[in-house]
């Protein structure tokens, strides 16, 4: 079995004038967030063997938070997480199935919409997915990204 973990940027600031959406950092709730996240993942074994993240601000300044209490991880900043539907995802997912256990640090709706894809085979049977809510999904080895491929085996958020 390999593992999929799904990990909602934290609470964010709201957008100033003038700012794009991309460059909004974490609230100070957020850095909590993302923190308690980082401590939950340690405590359950649940380090990845590497991260894609989304280039916004906001996931960024998660994974940052949540490698204090994990330690260093290999990581790479992902475009196509940021506004990612469950199809892109599944397919940068897809793009990973040598790895053991993969963390992907982005955004809704597309990663509670992959949850829901990945376990129950439709996307539209999403329940939401709070910031810096944690999906894990356990799935075969090698097998493609598909509808109900997966077993959600942990859901967590602060």
């Amino acid at each position: 079995m390999r593992e999929l973990i799904l990990l909602r940027h934290a609470h964010a600031e709201p957008t100033l004038p003038d700012q794009a959406d991309i460059d909004r950092p974490l609230s100070p709730q957020g850095l909590a967030e993302a923190e308690a996240a980082g401590r939950w993942l340690a405590e359950n074994g649940l380090v990845p063997d590497c991260v894609l993240c989304s280039p916004a601000r906001r996931a960024r300044e998660t994974l940052e938070a949540v490698l204090t209490a994990i330690g260093y991880v290999e990581q790479r900043l992902e475009d196509a997480i940021y506004e990612a539907t469950a199809g892109t995802l599944a397919g940068l997912a897809d793009a990973h199935r040598e790895t053991g256990r993969l963390m992907m640090v982005g955004h809704n709706p597309g990663f509670e919409r992959l949850a829901a894809l990945m376990h129950s085979g439709q996307s539209g049977d999403y329940r939401g997915m709070p910031t810096a809510g944690i999906a894990v999904l356990a799935l075969p080895d090698q097998a493609a990204i598909e509808p109900g491929v997966a077993r959600l085996s942990a859901f967590w958020w602060p």
